[in-house]
């Protein structure tokens, strides 16, 4: 398959060029020229998640150099579970995505992306540097996923202050190949230097750039499986499709059910929460879309003020009335969240991190609208890594999973860094 930019249709691209390059040549994202079509019938064999991912993934894959190498790629990208739980309270599942290294549903693509990578780097090329900007859990996943790889560093842009102490520990801990940056700023302002980055020709003539943020198609095709799997699983025990409530704020995750969706998978309505940054919940009330500064929230991997990914969801849906239509957009405030935490789910004792809790939140307002179909709340991240937020609300110490208390163990540095290009530019000309 060809891939051809959110700005450029007419434009065609190969898989491998499109995950070495992150941005399109014009500035655009990469997409998918055709959208395959599956049945469940077409994922009769495969009832793992790593099987479910190689079937959905085949196809775009087709025709690329990494082909050959996807069943292995996907064995071991998709190595830890993405359990679909069901709760008592009417046809409620809780979709856990939080059980892999990092603790965060974005460990899932970050190791597809790290083994699509390494494959496509030899010993005799000159190394190549993964800018990430990260608002809380993509920069450790990266991290993790990359972490000793040859050939391959990582360069994290954190912004200072604004993600939770056991975050910025992560982001700092891992030392050798990957590198953690302080931006005093914002994550938009993390955001901006590292797609100003990707797309300076003469900075590349000099440093090998590519990204890790949910801008690469190698973060977003993969995060389509555990949707696919999980929809499929549900499927075949009822016979119905399987809503999801998605916490979002750069988009990337909620895209990768609205792709997969789009490909024939058995999935029902798809609805998004998001925090007090309103720039989405406002455009699905019927205003322009206006990207405005982020504004910081208790649900930090949130506070996104330009999501990225609506360029490839206006792809998707040309027609401003038809993309209305298609979702249901919920914000949530921090008091809600803060209650939400509390409360858990109807008494029922369940933890949730704070963007977990904007879905729940969601689904609330949606239940309480008339929806009585079946949806699963989307848990993307272990609330344990947010203790400072959870633990008060919730009365108790909230232990952490091994693998987040191993990472926290280690000792953690990040480099200070002003939000300025020409200071990024410096730096990352330096390490060469």
């Amino acid at each position: 398959m060809k891939f051809a930019s959110t700005r450029d249709a007419g434009s065609r691209t190969d898989l491998s060029t499109a995950l070495i390059a992150g941005l399109a040549g014009d500035g655009g994202l990469h997409v998918p020229s055709t959208l395959p079509r599956f049945t469940p019938a077409d994922f009769a064999a495969d009832d793992s998640i790593a099987g479910v991912a190689a079937r959905l993934l085949q196809p775009f894959f087709e025709g690329d150099p990494l082909a050959d190498e996807l069943i292995a790629i996907c064995a071991e990208a998709f190595d830890f579970p993405a359990p679909l739980k069901p709760l008592p309270v009417g046809q409620t599942h809780l979709l856990e995505l939080f059980h892999g290294p990092t603790a965060a549903f974005k460990d899932f693509g970050a190791r597809f992306l790290a083994g699509c990578m390494q494959r496509l780097r030899t010993s005799v090329d000159a190394p190549l540097t993964i800018l990430v900007a990260t608002s809380g859990d993509t920069g450790a996943a990266v991290a993790a996923a990359f972490h000793g790889l040859a050939n391959l560093r990582v360069v994290v842009l954190y912004p200072e202050g604004r993600v939770s102490p056991r975050q910025a520990h992560q982001l700092g801990c891992f030392g050798n190949n990957i590198t953690a940056l302080r931006v005093t700023g914002s994550f938009d302002d993390c955001q901006r230097l590292v797609k100003q980055a990707l797309s300076d020709r003469e900075l590349q003539a000099d440093v090998a750039l590519s990204s890790a943020n949910s801008i690469s198609l190698g973060r977003l095709l993969p995060q389509m499986a555990y949707y696919a799997h999980s929809a499929l699983g549900h499927w075949r025990r009822t016979g119905a499709p399987l809503g999801f409530v998605i916490p979002t704020g750069n988009l990337g995750n909620a895209l990768a059910a609205i792709l997969a969706r789009a490909c024939g998978l058995p999935i029902g309505e798809i609805a998004l929460a998001t925090n007090a940054n309103r720039v989405l919940a406002q455009f699905f009330a019927g205003a322009n879309y206006a990207p405005m500064p982020s504004v910081a929230t208790l649900a930090n991997a949130m506070d996104v003020g330009a999501p990225s990914n609506f360029e490839r969801l206006r792809w998707l849906y040309p027609d401003d009335h038809a993309l209305r239509a298609a979702f249901a957009v919920h914000a949530i405030d921090d008091t809600t969240i803060r209650e939400t935490i509390r409360n858990g789910l109807q008494g029922l004792g369940e933890i949730f991190c704070p963007h977990t809790a904007c879905a729940v939140a969601a689904l609330e307002k949606l239940r309480r609208g008339g929806a009585t179909q079946d949806w699963a709340i989307v848990s993307t991240a272990h609330p344990a890594k947010f203790e400072q937020i959870v633990e008060p609300l919730v009365g108790r110490v909230v232990p952490p999973p091994k693998a987040l208390a191993d990472l926290l163990d280690r000792p953690a540095h990040a480099e200070p860094m002003a939000s300025d290009y020409a200071a990024l530019c410096t730096f990352l000309r330096q390490r060469e």
